[in-house]
Protein backbone atom coordinates (compact mmCIF):
# COMPACT_ATOMS: atom_id res chain seq x y z
CA UNK A 1 0.00 0.00 0.00
CA UNK A 2 1.17 4.11 -1.22
CA UNK A 3 2.82 5.63 2.31
CA UNK A 4 0.53 8.64 0.75
CA UNK A 5 -2.92 9.10 1.83
CA UNK A 6 -4.97 10.43 -0.25
CA UNK A 7 -7.30 13.76 1.56
CA UNK A 8 -11.01 13.16 -0.18
CA UNK A 9 -12.51 16.00 1.63
CA UNK A 10 -13.76 17.69 -1.66
CA UNK A 11 -17.20 16.64 -1.14
CA UNK A 12 -18.89 20.17 -1.16
CA UNK A 13 -19.25 22.69 -3.56
CA UNK A 14 -17.47 22.48 -7.28
CA UNK A 15 -14.53 25.09 -8.65
CA UNK A 16 -15.75 28.10 -5.92
CA UNK A 17 -14.74 30.71 -9.43
CA UNK A 18 -16.23 33.53 -8.01
CA UNK A 19 -15.98 32.68 -3.97
CA UNK A 20 -12.16 32.18 -4.67
CA UNK A 21 -11.75 35.48 -6.75
CA UNK A 22 -13.47 37.43 -3.91
CA UNK A 23 -11.11 35.73 -1.00
CA UNK A 24 -8.03 35.71 -2.61
CA UNK A 25 -8.90 39.79 -3.70
CA UNK A 26 -9.17 40.50 0.73
CA UNK A 27 -6.41 37.62 1.10
CA UNK A 28 -4.12 40.23 -0.67
CA UNK A 29 -5.36 43.52 1.43
CA UNK A 30 -5.09 41.82 4.98
CA UNK A 31 -2.35 39.62 3.88
CA UNK A 32 -3.34 37.14 6.54
CA UNK A 33 -5.39 33.54 6.54
CA UNK A 34 -6.82 34.05 9.39
CA UNK A 35 -7.79 37.49 9.28
CA UNK A 36 -9.78 36.88 5.61
CA UNK A 37 -11.43 33.73 7.73
CA UNK A 38 -12.18 36.04 10.32
CA UNK A 39 -14.06 38.58 7.95
CA UNK A 40 -15.54 36.15 5.62
CA UNK A 41 -17.48 34.53 8.43
CA UNK A 42 -18.29 38.02 10.26
CA UNK A 43 -19.75 39.51 6.90
CA UNK A 44 -20.77 36.39 4.86
CA UNK A 45 -18.86 37.12 1.98
CA UNK A 46 -19.86 33.49 0.88
CA UNK A 47 -23.63 34.69 1.35
CA UNK A 48 -24.72 31.56 2.48
CA UNK A 49 -28.10 30.26 4.37
CA UNK A 50 -26.05 28.25 6.94
CA UNK A 51 -23.10 29.55 9.32
CA UNK A 52 -21.47 25.58 8.73
CA UNK A 53 -22.18 26.25 5.03
CA UNK A 54 -20.30 29.36 5.46
CA UNK A 55 -17.30 27.75 7.68
CA UNK A 56 -16.86 24.67 5.71
CA UNK A 57 -16.68 26.79 2.27
CA UNK A 58 -14.61 29.32 3.86
CA UNK A 59 -12.41 26.19 4.92
CA UNK A 60 -12.34 24.44 1.52
CA UNK A 61 -11.60 27.54 -0.81
CA UNK A 62 -8.85 28.95 1.25
CA UNK A 63 -7.30 25.42 1.63
CA UNK A 64 -6.81 25.60 -2.20
CA UNK A 65 -5.71 28.93 -2.44
CA UNK A 66 -2.81 28.20 -0.18
CA UNK A 67 -1.81 26.34 -2.24
CA UNK A 68 -1.24 28.89 -4.80
CA UNK A 69 2.22 31.61 -4.45
CA UNK A 70 2.00 35.46 -4.16
CA UNK A 71 2.37 35.82 -8.48
CA UNK A 72 -0.42 32.88 -9.30
CA UNK A 73 -2.43 34.80 -6.15
CA UNK A 74 -2.43 38.37 -8.40
CA UNK A 75 -2.79 36.65 -11.97
CA UNK A 76 -5.92 34.90 -10.42
CA UNK A 77 -7.57 38.09 -9.31
CA UNK A 78 -6.28 39.64 -12.59
CA UNK A 79 -6.62 37.16 -15.16
CA UNK A 80 -9.63 36.84 -17.31
CA UNK A 81 -12.00 33.98 -16.58
CA UNK A 82 -10.33 31.42 -18.30
CA UNK A 83 -6.89 31.66 -16.82
CA UNK A 84 -8.46 32.64 -13.52
CA UNK A 85 -10.55 28.95 -13.86
CA UNK A 86 -7.26 27.39 -15.05
CA UNK A 87 -5.70 28.56 -11.68
CA UNK A 88 -8.22 27.03 -9.30
CA UNK A 89 -8.15 24.09 -11.26
CA UNK A 90 -4.14 23.64 -10.24
CA UNK A 91 -4.84 24.52 -6.56
CA UNK A 92 -7.51 21.97 -6.73
CA UNK A 93 -5.16 19.33 -8.17
CA UNK A 94 -2.59 20.55 -5.40
CA UNK A 95 -4.57 20.34 -3.06
CA UNK A 96 -5.80 17.07 -3.65
CA UNK A 97 -3.33 14.23 -5.02
CA UNK A 98 -6.37 11.90 -5.75
CA UNK A 99 -7.66 14.79 -8.32
CA UNK A 100 -4.07 15.46 -9.26
CA UNK A 101 -3.18 11.47 -10.26
CA UNK A 102 -6.78 11.66 -11.83
CA UNK A 103 -6.19 14.23 -13.88
CA UNK A 104 -2.76 12.62 -15.27
CA UNK A 105 -3.87 9.04 -15.36
CA UNK A 106 -7.10 9.58 -16.84
CA UNK A 107 -7.87 12.78 -17.90
CA UNK A 108 -5.09 13.94 -19.54
CA UNK A 109 -4.63 10.40 -21.17
CA UNK A 110 -7.75 9.46 -22.61
CA UNK A 111 -7.35 13.25 -24.72
CA UNK A 112 -3.89 12.03 -25.57
CA UNK A 113 -4.88 8.78 -26.97
CA UNK A 114 -7.83 10.29 -28.57
CA UNK A 115 -10.70 9.05 -26.32
CA UNK A 116 -12.32 12.94 -26.69
CA UNK A 117 -15.35 11.69 -23.90
CA UNK A 118 -15.17 11.33 -19.54
CA UNK A 119 -17.24 8.69 -18.16
CA UNK A 120 -18.46 8.00 -14.66
CA UNK A 121 -17.03 4.48 -15.48
CA UNK A 122 -13.49 6.27 -15.89
CA UNK A 123 -14.12 7.93 -12.39
CA UNK A 124 -15.09 4.36 -10.65
CA UNK A 125 -12.63 2.32 -12.41
CA UNK A 126 -9.72 4.72 -11.54
CA UNK A 127 -11.23 4.55 -7.47
CA UNK A 128 -11.17 1.26 -7.62
CA UNK A 129 -7.73 0.50 -8.81
CA UNK A 130 -6.56 3.01 -6.11
CA UNK A 131 -8.36 1.67 -3.51
CA UNK A 132 -6.33 -1.80 -4.11
CA UNK A 133 -3.35 0.61 -2.43
CA UNK A 134 -5.27 3.05 -0.73
CA UNK A 135 -7.46 1.24 2.19
CA UNK A 136 -8.71 5.08 3.22
CA UNK A 137 -10.88 4.70 0.01
CA UNK A 138 -12.26 1.16 1.41
CA UNK A 139 -13.80 3.28 4.22
CA UNK A 140 -16.33 5.60 1.90
CA UNK A 141 -19.15 4.93 1.36
CA UNK A 142 -20.87 4.04 -1.93
CA UNK A 143 -22.93 7.33 -1.01
CA UNK A 144 -19.68 9.10 -0.52
CA UNK A 145 -18.21 7.95 -3.81
CA UNK A 146 -21.02 8.67 -5.71
CA UNK A 147 -21.04 12.55 -4.60
CA UNK A 148 -17.15 12.80 -4.52
CA UNK A 149 -17.28 11.70 -8.37
CA UNK A 150 -20.81 14.37 -8.78
CA UNK A 151 -17.91 17.27 -7.72
CA UNK A 152 -15.31 16.19 -9.54
CA UNK A 153 -17.02 16.27 -12.42
CA UNK A 154 -18.31 19.72 -11.73
CA UNK A 155 -15.21 21.04 -11.22
CA UNK A 156 -13.92 19.93 -14.26
CA UNK A 157 -17.12 21.41 -15.99
CA UNK A 158 -16.86 24.25 -14.13
CA UNK A 159 -13.26 24.29 -14.88
CA UNK A 160 -13.76 24.64 -18.44
CA UNK A 161 -12.34 21.24 -19.46
CA UNK A 162 -15.12 19.32 -19.93
CA UNK A 163 -18.56 20.10 -21.49
CA UNK A 164 -21.96 19.56 -20.26
CA UNK A 165 -22.02 16.11 -22.60
CA UNK A 166 -18.83 14.95 -21.03
CA UNK A 167 -16.51 15.71 -23.73
CA UNK A 168 -12.84 16.85 -22.92
CA UNK A 169 -12.04 20.21 -23.91
CA UNK A 170 -8.46 21.06 -24.93
CA UNK A 171 -6.89 23.30 -22.77
CA UNK A 172 -5.29 26.75 -24.14
CA UNK A 173 -2.88 27.88 -21.38
CA UNK A 174 -2.19 31.86 -21.62
CA UNK A 175 1.21 33.38 -21.76
CA UNK A 176 0.80 34.99 -18.53
CA UNK A 177 -0.51 31.54 -16.99
CA UNK A 178 2.14 29.70 -18.99
CA UNK A 179 5.17 32.23 -16.96
CA UNK A 180 3.87 32.16 -13.93
CA UNK A 181 2.73 28.50 -13.59
CA UNK A 182 5.19 26.65 -15.84
CA UNK A 183 8.70 27.36 -14.04
CA UNK A 184 7.31 26.24 -10.90
CA UNK A 185 6.59 22.56 -11.41
CA UNK A 186 6.01 20.85 -14.98
CA UNK A 187 3.99 18.47 -13.59
CA UNK A 188 1.05 21.65 -12.93
CA UNK A 189 0.92 21.21 -16.74
CA UNK A 190 -0.06 17.74 -17.39
CA UNK A 191 -2.83 18.39 -15.13
CA UNK A 192 -4.40 19.84 -18.63
CA UNK A 193 -5.63 17.79 -21.68
CA UNK A 194 -3.54 19.29 -23.76
CA UNK A 195 -0.92 18.15 -26.36
CA UNK A 196 2.90 18.47 -25.87
CA UNK A 197 3.53 19.81 -29.07
CA UNK A 198 0.97 22.54 -28.35
CA UNK A 199 2.15 23.23 -24.83
CA UNK A 200 5.40 23.74 -26.77
CA UNK A 201 3.87 26.26 -29.12
CA UNK A 202 2.34 27.51 -26.12
CA UNK A 203 5.45 28.59 -24.64
CA UNK A 204 7.87 29.90 -27.99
Amino acid sequence: MSNKKYGMSFTTGGLFHRESVEVATLYLDLGDWSSVRDKVIAENLLQTRAMSTLKRNCREITSRLKMLNSDEIRLLIDGDSQEQAYLLWISVCRRYSFIADFSVEVLRERYLTLKTDLTHEDFDSFFNQKAEWHDELDTLTPATVSKLRQVLFKILREAGLLTTDCIINNATLSSRLLSVVGGRNSRDLSYFPIFESDLKRMTQ
